[in-house]
């Protein structure tokens, strides 16, 4: 069987490490890793650490990605961040819509749209998380949880454009 594209495997350090912490981690991580080329490898780590961590995986085979980002390219809202910003690290994806801002920012579909939309125009690969609860799989709701949320989640985007775009099946209760 031929792949359409390469695999990918991306790794959400939520919020955890230090800046040593981190470039810790990403110097194991280039050491172990580097002779990998069958699959893209994207790390997420958080914010605070984009900068050294994009510094630190320069000519390496390890990318950069982003645990979220601002629908908005600019202006008063604090505590975001925007596509433009992200580029300027090197940033090359970012998770939209994961399972935990989805319950506790209340992440709706609508805005994770907003927010690829806004990260493909800015040349960001969205990686896209869906995923039902605990109570929702044992509901046998599993199809049509997570068919509504890749629906409204890719709301506006075009079929050129899903070639770029990641889907992650992400459950609440793994």
């Amino acid at each position: 069987m031929e792949k359409e594209r390469k695999l990918l495997i991306a790794g959400n350090w939520k919020m955890n490490k230090t800046v040593a912490e981190a470039l810790d981690l990403v110097q194991g991580l280039r050491r172990e890793l580097a002779a990998i080329k069958e699959v893209d490898i994207v790390v997420c780590p958080p914010f605070t650490v984009l900068c050294e961590v994009s510094k630190a995986i320069l000519d390496s085979n390890l990318r950069l990605g982003a645990q979220n980002m601002s629908e908005n390219s600019s202006g008063a809202y604090t505590g975001e961040v925007a596509a433009g910003m992200l580029k300027e690290f090197s940033v090359r994806y970012v998770i939209l819509g994961h399972s935990e801002r989805r319950q506790y920012q209340k992440e709706a579909d609508a805005l994770i749209a907003k927010k690829a939309l806004t990260a493909l125009a800015s040349s960001l690969k969205p990686i896209v998380c869906v995923g039902e609860t605990l109570a929702e799989r044992e509901g046998g709701n599993t199809e049509k949880v997570v068919g509504t949320q890749v629906k409204g989640s890719l709301a506006g985007i075009s079929k050129e454009q899903m070639g770029e775009v990641v889907i992650a099946y992400e459950p609440v209760w793994a």
